[in-house]
């Protein structure tokens, strides 16, 4: 196979991969703590809306990201509010964020920008640029595989590298911390937690908190790094792949990075095929490859959603012995 296609289709699949790292990531911090989070669709619209009317209000990054983390937040509170202070329902409380969301966005779209619910594009200063451009010049030097190498792992941006790197963290705090083994306790046993004089309120409102952060910043990078400017539902179901990728990876962070690798590989691979004429079959309907990674994500969701064993107090209010 070509060098250049083999690191464009790598490429595209890590660029593409970033929002369900990122959800899928939050997802897991929330759900080992023992919290379902539905809601990871409507914070990631929420986060993309609020970083759109900010960049394209202000033309600042920093402002627009703070807008993002500051909505992610507020959801996630709201969240635990209602889950863990007063143990209300939590698939329909994040069903209800999801569907507040997609309304809400609209309306406030409209009414601030009047442009059927879109944003402007935001300034060039508000995107993100790439990294290591000198690296990739480099790469291409190395024979057979240079060319590859440059194309897959060079120039692209901050985000793609940090959620690379938020999965390795992710790991280490619940594996490798004190604060991680409270945390998966909480999901697991939140009584033993508590007998041992850990408040497993708190601990699941800091997971809310981690959870709203990085839903937030994959809500931005939908902004600051695909489309230009917020789109209604642009966020086109992958809160819900996120959900499928943390399953599919059995509430590990190297699990769900997998799984969201192969959801992004297939949307990838959906791209480069539109128009494509296969042997026997000929040219492909754009829909039947646009739905490649939504239908992976039943079958997943339908062949393991079984097997995959999930912490043992998920969803689970907790109330304290008295």
């Amino acid at each position: 196979m070509d060098e250049v296609l083999v690191g464009t289709i790598i490429a595209s699949t890590l660029r593409v991969s970033v929002p369900l790292i990122l959800c899928a990531l939050a997802g897991v911090l929330c759900e080992r703590a023992g919290v379902i989070d539905l809601g990871l669709e409507g914070k990631m619209l929420a986060t993309a809306f609020a970083t759109a009317a900010v960049g394209v209000t202000t033309g600042s990054l920093a402002l627009a990201l703070i807008a993002a983390v500051a909505v992610g937040l507020a959801l996630s509170m709201l969240h635990g509010y209602a889950c863990v202070s007063h143990r209300g329902d939590q698939v329909v409380l994040g069903m209800a964020i999801t569907m507040t969301a997609a309304g809400l966005t609209v309306v406030l779209g409209i009414a601030w920008f009047a442009q059927g619910g879109q944003t402007p594009p935001v300034p060039e200063a508000v995107r993100l640029d790439g990294w290591f451009g000198g690296l990739g010049d480099a790469l291409k030097t190395v024979p057979f595989i240079g060319t590859a190498l440059a194309l897959a792992f060079t120039g692209h941006n901050a985000m793609v590298y940090g959620a690379l790197l938020l999965v390795v963290a992710v790991w280490w705090l619940l594996y490798r911390t004190r604060f991680g083994l409270r945390l998966r306790a909480a999901g697991e046993n939140p009584a033993m937690v508590d007998a041992a004089g850990v408040s497993v309120k708190a601990l699941r409102y800091q997971a809310l908190a981690l959870n709203g952060v990085l839903a937030s910043l994959a809500g931005a990078y939908l902004v600051l790094a695909q489309n230009p400017s917020f789109i209604p539902h642009m966020t086109a179901g992958r809160g819900y792949m996120a959900l499928a990728a943390l399953i599919f990876g059995k509430w590990h962070p190297v699990g769900a990075l997998w799984a969201c690798l192969l959801f992004g590989f297939l949307d990838a691979i959906s791209i480069r095929l539109q128009g494509a004429s296969l042997p026997l079959i000929g040219e492909v309907p754009v829909q039947a490859i646009q739905a490649l990674p939504y239908v992976l994500t039943v079958v997943l969701l339908a062949g393991f959603i079984g097997s995959a064993v999930a912490p043992k107090a998920l969803g689970r209010p907790y109330v304290k012995e008295r």
